[in-house]
């Protein structure tokens, strides 16, 4: 049906899109009326459907003599159609309205999306931080079936407040990734960052955090409280710890001194040149192994490298997991350098300090921001000793990677900060894996 048909028409049309499963149904119900007035006719004996029959025929003869059948026909065949998409406009109309919110898109454009999406690969994505949360906003529009391992290694801020005083799990950037993942994200991703200003032991909290503490003490673990959380957000898809052991940073520097804590390592502004965790190898969560088995899609990033990124990989049966993984696994590289962490890295050097946690190339292909921000933006950044993340694509490409160049960042023009543009990270994401997999 082309444009110009009547928007009406064209909305009740998309109900015969294919993969809705409504066509199926409406055949049923027509083959459903047909045995039911078969049935209802032999069990009267078919004396009244014979009358009725005779007094039809009688009627139609005298209209066919008055009215040529050439005409009478096709008004009559025109007049039924017109009865049915009118009684079927109107019964969908209001099942549209009693379904869905008021002023949200049509129940049958809610029903197409959430349909594509279910059918949409199993994508896998790895990390912590705000970097993480970014890509999983832009990736839920093309999939519902997208799992993120988030690391556990926060020890500062809220959640390492309530990791000492409560002895729960940090819970912070699992907050931000179910608010990412939520349907109704922009309200719960408030809701969940509000942060109380004032109040005896409340004030530096945020709210979803303390959601999450008291969750994971009513149902006993954070996996089970993540859960419960992702029913009641309505979350598409799944957040998961990478382990479930409490595990703690420390980093060696090359001036020799030893950090321990996640949120001390960015402070020591030194060298990084080894990064481990105590306990020194954290069993991984089962459920996190097994989506990592069955994914179609791998992504690890964009996040800190050393403090977002790594930790994850420093559970050795994740890394091993991913490592044997025959899918499509993309390492997203930082577009810009950070204090105390990767201060004058270039992509090369992000992949050799994954190398060296792992032992292995355990990634196929390197996602990097293609152009530099703005002078202003590298200015701003430079006066605290970061930059943007240069690519060195010769040593990239003897290590072995395959690289994707596209430009996925945004800037904020009143802080001049520099970050990946959710939707335009997704896009090229999928747009890359439909060439390579034939999938969208």
């Amino acid at each position: 049906m082309g444009k110009s048909a009547p928007p009406r028409l064209r909305q009740w049309l998309k109900w015969l899109k294919p993969g809705l499963l409504v066509k199926r149904w409406l055949v049923v119900t027509c083959l459903g009326t047909v045995l039911v007035v078969l049935g209802l006719s032999i069990f009267l004996r078919l004396t009244p459907v014979n009358s009725l029959l005779q007094l039809m025929e009688s009627v139609l003869r005298t209209l066919a003599t008055v009215i040529p059948n050439y005409i009478s026909g096709p008004v009559a065949i025109l007049a039924g159609i017109g009865l049915i998409i009118w009684s079927q406009t109107r019964s969908m109309g209001s099942l549209s309205a009693a379904l869905r919110p008021e002023g949200e898109q049509a129940l049958v454009d809610v029903l197409i999306a959430q349909r594509q999406r279910n059918r949409g690969p199993k994508i896998v994505a790895l990390g912590g931080g705000t970097g993480l949360s970014r890509l999983l906003r832009g990736l839920k529009a093309y999939s519902s079936n997208i799992t993120a391992i988030v690391t556990v290694a926060d020890d500062g801020g809220s959640s390492g407040r309530l990791r000492r005083e409560v002895g729960v799990l940090p819970p912070g950037d699992i907050r931000n990734c179910l608010a990412a993942l939520a349907s109704e994200e922009q309200l719960l991703t408030e809701l969940f960052q509000y942060r109380f200003e004032s109040g005896e032991g409340l004030s530096g909290h945020s709210f979803g955090n303390l959601y999450l503490t008291a969750l994971t003490t009513i149902t006993g673990n954070l996996e089970q409280a993540i859960a419960a959380s992702s029913r009641v957000l309505a979350v598409r898809g799944q957040v998961l710890p990478a382990t479930m052991a409490d595990v703690h940073l420390w980093a060696d520097l090359a001036d020799g001194r030893r950090i321990e804590g996640e949120s001390q390592i960015p402070k020591a502004k030194g060298q990084i040149v080894r990064i481990g965790c105590t306990p020194a190898a954290p069993p991984a969560l089962p459920k996190a192994l097994e989506a990592i088995e069955e994914a179609d899609l791998i992504l690890v990033g964009p996040g800190s490298l050393y403090t977002s990124v790594i930790p994850n990989l420093l559970v050795p049966e994740i890394t091993q997991a991913i490592a044997q993984a025959t899918v499509p696994r993309i390492y997203i590289c930082n577009a810009m350098t950070e204090p105390g962490e990767t201060q004058g890295y270039r992509v090369s050097d992000h992949l050799q300090a994954i190398e060296r946690v792992t032992g292995q190339r355990i990634f196929d292909v390197v996602l990097v921001q293609k152009r530099p921000p703005s002078a202003q933006a590298l200015q701003r950044y430079a006066q605290v000793g970061a930059g943007f993340v240069e690519l060195d694509r010769e040593s990239v490409v003897k290590m072995g990677y395959r690289l994707i160049l596209a430009d996925v960042i945004q800037e904020d023009p009143q802080k001049a900060q520099v970050q990946h543009h959710s939707q335009r990270l997704a896009h090229v994401l999928m747009r890359w894996y439909s060439r390579v997999q034939g999938w969208w």
